[in-house]
């Protein structure tokens, strides 16, 4: 059924395109939000993303590859606004199911602290394990959506499981001073 639904948005069908728009809006929503840990700017992005669907649409040459074209248009337009915003943390929020395995044991104060982590990855680090961890891809699937290597993804997710380590690690670490901060 999507595939019908491509096929008729990329002639212009518009009442198509909403249907496609409504159906992946809320996924694209859910993977900017993560990424760009702001709801505010995740909003904006996905509109963004949305509209330069609709106009790249026509050139999409597989409409089975609909889905990882979209995700790949918003990862990059995430990336974009990181640059454009150059902000080294972001306001703390904490989603909803945010959690890859759900898991009611987990606590407040570890959730916290892996936001805090996870903050601190860059754009490139944070879209690989957003693909990998929330959607479930593959590192062959991630490389398609991204457009790179697999070893590149290999490498980028070592790296921001690493990252991620050091900043839990960091934060584990009891003060030297007593507790009081420079």
């Amino acid at each position: 059924m999507e595939r019908n639904l491509v096929e008729r948005a990329k002639r212009g069908d518009r009442k198509a395109f909403g249907h496609l728009a409504a159906a992946a809006g809320d996924r694209l929503y859910a993977i900017a939000q993560r990424i760009l840990r702001d709801p505010d700017i995740a909003g904006d992005v996905t509109q963004q993303t949305l509209v330069k669907i609709w106009r790249e649409l026509p050139r999409l040459r597989d409409a089975e590859r609909f889905d990882g074209w979209s995700y790949r248009l918003l990862v990059n337009a995430c990336n974009d606004e990181m640059r454009r915003q150059r902000r080294q943390r972001s306001h703390l929020q904490l989603l909803e199911h945010d959690s890859p395995i759900p898991d009611p044991a987990l606590s407040v104060a570890d959730r916290d602290q892996l936001d805090r982590g996870f903050e601190r990855l860059s754009a490139d680090h944070r879209s690989v394990v957003i693909l990998q961890y929330y959607l479930d891809y593959s590192l062959s699937e991630i490389a398609a959506v991204l457009d790179l290597p697999v070893g590149t993804v290999r490498s980028r997710l070592h790296y921001a499981k690493r990252a991620l380590r050091s900043a839990l690690e960091a934060d584990a670490r009891p003060a030297l001073d007593g507790g009081r901060s420079a």
